[in-house]
């Protein structure tokens, strides 16, 4: 009863500080959204509206109707030229992404079946040359089939869409960063207030000391995670199709891991600035680039991976991209929630052995 009592004295004490730290608020409810609107509108590997140059030197109708496919297109912009000439100054202005080529003999060609049409793409930009590659190469295809119509899906997205696959991404970096810096910042900033010798002279237990400063940052964080949530799913139509229980019991977990790392960091430096530098280059800069947000881990180099698959980030995004995107897989649920319980476990209690209720 003591225990608890003393617990529940140190918690209230935090939220009465955390409600006259407006700093905490804006960490852990305003950022999360403001990190979600921006980079979920603004981050897209979907090619749309690029400008195409379209070369007519065959003015028949069989050469119309094969362009047919990029008018009213999403994907192209097209901008029809009467010579190479033209579509060159067009290309080295950078006013046109690629050069599509209707050869004079085009009409001819297509009746004997083999017509040709060159396609140049503008090279700098790889992956919006690949995407248009891909595109007009596909359209051709089809147009050339004729009454054999290719139908193709892609499992998991079914809208093809970049947004999809980086929204739960965002998701994981987001409690990332808010988990870490929230417990980081304010506990050493209170080492370098000397606010905690106030509380080392109490009879209040280490324990009893961390868990209330892990409580209160916990609540904020998930406050902030479920306005994530709502905003994946009505502003961003992201579909849910497993466990919504799963979700939210997976994230819970692993935000005890990013609040027990921001323990640890705290409880090492001691110092708001070293804190700050500390939690970006453990929090934010890994799990950006080595859980699979950007990069497949299996496309990267051995050394990497191996990194990768060390970081608690890498198994939360893959629960979460699961979870939304395919549906429940039990086993690896299983798994991945195993391989968070116990990173939440070493952190916690790693920062409960190096924090000492004692001032150096």
């Amino acid at each position: 009863m003591k225990f608890f009592r003393r617990l529940s004295a140190l918690i209230r004490k935090e939220f009465l500080q955390l409600a006259r730290d407006n700093s905490s608020i804006l960490i852990g409810a305003v950022l999360p959204i403001v990190l979600i609107l921006i980079m979920g509108y603004g981050i897209s590997l979907d090619v749309k509206n690029v400008p195409v140059a379209v070369v007519l030197e065959d003015f028949s109708p069989a050469a119309h109707d094969s362009m047919n496919f990029l008018d009213g297109s999403k994907y192209f912009s097209t901008k029809y030229v009467t010579s190479m000439a033209e579509a060159k100054i067009l290309m080295r202005e950078r006013k046109v992404e690629a050069i599509l080529r209707v050869p004079p003999t085009f009409s001819s060609d297509f009746q004997r079946g083999e017509a040709k049409l060159q396609l140049i793409l503008y090279g700098a930009d790889s992956a919006t040359a690949t995407s248009v590659q891909n595109y007009v190469e596909g359209s051709i295809r089809q147009i050339n089939s004729g009454k054999i119509a290719i139908e193709s899906r892609i499992w998991f997205n079914d809208a093809n869409s970049s947004t999809f696959y980086f929204i739960p991404g965002l998701i994981m970096l987001i409690l990332t960063i808010v988990g870490v810096f929230l417990t980081a910042l304010v506990m050493a900033r209170e080492w370098e207030r000397g606010t905690l010798e106030a509380i080392f002279v109490t009879p209040v237990r280490l324990i009893e000391i961390l868990l209330a400063k892990i409580i209160p940052y916990f609540v904020v964080a998930m406050f902030g995670f479920i306005l994530c949530l709502i905003a994946a799913k009505f502003l961003y139509k992201l579909p849910i199709h497993g466990s919504l229980t799963i979700i939210l019991l997976s994230s819970v977990i692993y935000l005890f891991v990013s609040l027990g790392i921001g323990l640890v960091i705290s409880a090492a430096t001691k110092s708001q600035f070293l804190s700050a530098q500390i939690s970006l280059i453990v929090s934010f800069m890994p799990a950006l680039m080595l859980t699979g947000f950007i990069f497949d881990l299996r496309s990267v180099p051995n050394f990497i991976s191996t990194i990768g698959h060390a970081l608690p980030p890498t198994y939360y995004l893959e629960l979460l991209k699961t979870l939304f995107l395919a549906g429940n897989n039990w086993t690896m649920i299983a798994e991945n929630c195993s391989i968070l319980v116990l990173y939440a476990i070493f952190f916690i209690g790693l920062a409960l052995k190096i924090t000492k209720k004692r001032v150096d």
